[in-house]
């Protein structure tokens, strides 16, 4: 990386000065499961930085978003969202967590096979693309035709799990999780977003507004 191309914090204060605006404003039901707001996470407690279960992002990734919800409800589906803009705050508590041998309270649910000193770098670094507001977490729902009772496809593993089967195109997963990760890879691609390929619910907006500055403002509600 050359060092016009290092990230940059930038001196916002308040999600307007960052310019990210709450997802609900584009989709004002959007199913929101914000899992670093509350208990059911990795570390087991509330993140820094995570002061409401809200969904922050660029404009840009918003309106793709929303365009990916619309194409997805006229086939009876829909998106839940477990995370969206994290603070820089919050990327500094993973990495304190990360480096401390003694808590593994999150072991059994989420890196069963993995020693913690395995996650630096593929799947917690210093600096995430999320603290940029264009990336996204996230599954896919199967609804009714009233579009309220809604359930979440299999895709093999839950959020967040660190490990060769929560790879999008791992092979240790069944045929049907396998074809339910390639629908919501291919409804997300349909609007500009693109995959990490360690992580099937991880997405990011192609052409980002922001590639460089990320951002270390509180999550607030709207």
């Amino acid at each position: 990386m050359r060092v016009s191309d290092a990230p940059v914090l930038a001196s916002a204060t308040t999600m307007q000065e960052a310019g990210l605006v709450d997802l609900r404003s584009r989709i004002p039901d959007i199913d929101l499961e914000i899992r670093y707001a509350g208990r059911h996470n990795f570390i087991g407690i509330p993140i820094d930085g995570y002061d409401a279960p809200r969904c922050w992002l660029k404009p840009e990734a918003a309106d793709a978003l929303a365009r990916v919800e619309a194409a997805l409800r006229s086939r009876h589906l829909r998106l839940r969202i477990f995370d969206c803009y994290r603070p820089a705050r919050a990327v500094a508590q993973f990495v304190r967590w990360m480096d401390d041998p003694r808590d593994l309270r999150g072991k059994a649910e989420f890196y069963p096979d993995l020693d913690k000193s395995q996650l630096r770098g593929v799947y917690i670094a210093p600096v995430s693309g999320h603290s940029r507001g264009a990336t996204v977490d996230l599954t896919l729902l199967r609804c009714v035709d009233n579009m309220t009772d809604c359930q979440p496809h299999d895709m093999g593993t839950g959020f967040d799990f660190f490990g060769l089967r929560a790879h999008t195109d791992s092979p240790e997963v069944s045929a049907e999780q396998r074809a339910n990760r390639d629908l919501l890879r291919d409804a997300m691609q349909a609007h500009g977003f693109i995959n990490l390929p360690e992580e099937w619910w991880h997405y990011r907006l192609e052409h980002e507004p922001s590639p460089r500055s990320y951002y270390d403002v509180p999550i607030t509600g709207p």
